[in-house]
């Protein structure tokens, strides 16, 4: 044998190895969480005064869900459920995390088992960027709950996307330093995770990256070029809803830097990439749920069901869709089967993998619950909503009765059932009650 064959035999041997090797690899994770995204204000979800390529782009390679939920109408309650697979209401967070403690309507629990912490087990790094909300100090802070790198914003909204204060408090941090960027905040965040991917790309390590942006959450501020593109673009577009769609533009547009870095670091061959939303899109704002009914802060649709999309090359088909019931507590065991950790202690969220592996799945045989506590006009008083099934009881205030409603005839909610002598009705009431009363044993105050 001469020594170019040899040379290709070797060649051959050492390519198929990689190949197995990589097969046999534990998948890295990426979720990419926007904040206030409307389920209708993307161009695959129907928005025909909107591009977005490239967010577009990672559905058209994977799986749409087409009936996914934030686990609350507000931002830090489903933070904690994608965190924790848990209800909010039963980790401490039936609402609203402030920097001003008396406005603050929910404490992490300090013993809670986070997602970070369960695949650090698992042999991952676990990376955070972007918004946080869910603590302003230790044992609440990223690093504190597992979360092996930071870089991000630990406060709620900020006031401005170019100074990053929030009540001129400065609450951008490097792991636990204080630290003062310059630019848009999207713009930094991806900058950010492009630089994290890098580094990743040389580690024989598997990593779960949370990559959290601020936007599209109000102050709607794009930068300027984009505004003016969306406005010669759309002849007869409000400035309102222009600011909107150019803002989501810009963030499109730095999604597809995200997915091209890693790409280009070869990491896109073994990532799982989930893409979703914290809650609806606020009306208020020029935002779009589609033709959802209601709006953020709301248990209508619009407040709770969310754009998801799943891909995972090999894996996921691509161009497939899915009309299972899923919901941001259903990561956590999602991806820890996808790591191939087990989970022993009690959660509320199933996994969601043979879903996406395209297998028989029923994930609508169980009841569903939706909670947000708030002051301000709620009076400090809980509301819900509840599912089972094509059926659903909600509440906007406390102080008003519940709607019931069946979605699956009835999607968007305009013609509410007549709740007297109705059995699907009483045993909603009922599984709603019995959670109420078990998460009432939950603190959810720091003192």
């Amino acid at each position: 044998m001469n020594k170019r064959l040899l040379f290709l035999c070797f060649y051959l041997l050492t390519n198929v190895f990689a190949q197995n090797n990589s097969e046999n690899n534990p998948p890295n994770i990426l979720i990419i969480f926007t904040d206030d995204l409307g389920y209708g204000d993307l161009s695959i979800q129907g928005a025909t005064d909107m591009r977005t390529p490239n967010i577009d782009n990672i559905a058209k390679q994977g799986m749409i869900f087409k009936q996914f939920y934030a686990n609350s109408p507000v931002c830090s309650p489903s933070r904690a459920s994608l965190l924790t697979g848990k209800y909010p209401d039963m980790v401490g967070v039936p609402g609203v995390v402030r920097q001003v403690e008396e406005k603050s309507w929910g404490y992490f629990d300090e013993n809670a088992v986070t997602l970070p912490q369960m695949l650090n087990e698992a042999g991952y790094h676990t990376g955070m960027i972007g918004k946080w909300h869910l603590g302003y100090e230790k044992p609440n802070i990223p690093n504190s709950k597992g979360f092996q790198h930071f870089k991000g914003f630990l406060g709620d909204m900020m006031d401005d996307y170019w100074t990053h204060l929030r009540g001129d408090v400065n609450w951008m941090r490097d792991n636990e330093t204080e630290i003062t960027p310059e630019g848009h905040a999207t713009d930094i965040f991806t900058d950010w995770t492009i630089d994290y991917l890098k580094e990743r790309q040389v580690k024989q390590q598997p990593f779960f990256l949370y990559l959290t942006y601020n936007a599209p959450h109000f102050p709607i501020q794009p930068p300027q070029k984009w505004l003016d593109k969306v406005q010669q673009r759309e002849q007869n577009i409000t400035e309102k809803r222009a600011k909107n769609v150019a803002f989501i533009e810009h963030l499109d547009f730095n999604i597809g830097r995200v997915m091209k870095a890693l790409k280009e670091t070869g990491l896109d061959d073994n990532t799982l990439v989930i893409f979703t939303s914290d809650n609806g899109g606020a009306l208020r704002y020029a935002q779009s749920n589609s033709r959802l009914r209601g709006s953020k802060q709301q248990m209508y649709e619009g407040g709770i069901r969310v754009p998801f999309f799943a891909s995972w090359k090999g894996k996921i088909a691509a161009g497939s869709t899915s009309d299972n019931i899923g919901m941001l507590m259903d990561l956590l065991p999602t991806f820890c089967k996808v790591a191939e950790k087990e989970v022993t202690h009690a959660i509320d969220g199933i996994s969601l993998l043979p879903t996406l592996l395209g297998e028989e799945q029923v994930t609508d045989d169980r009841h569903l619950f939706w909670v947000r506590r708030e002051g301000w006009d709620y009076g400090g008083q809980a509301y819900y909503a509840a599912r089972y099934k094509g059926y659903k009881i909600l509440q906007n205030s406390a102080y008003e009765p519940l709607e019931f409603f069946n979605i699956a005839e009835d999607e968007l909610e305009k013609a509410p059932l007549n709740s007297e002598g109705s059995e699907v009705y009483r045993k909603l009431r009922m599984a709603l009650q019995e959670h109420i009363k078990k998460s009432g044993a939950i603190p959810w105050q720091k003192n």
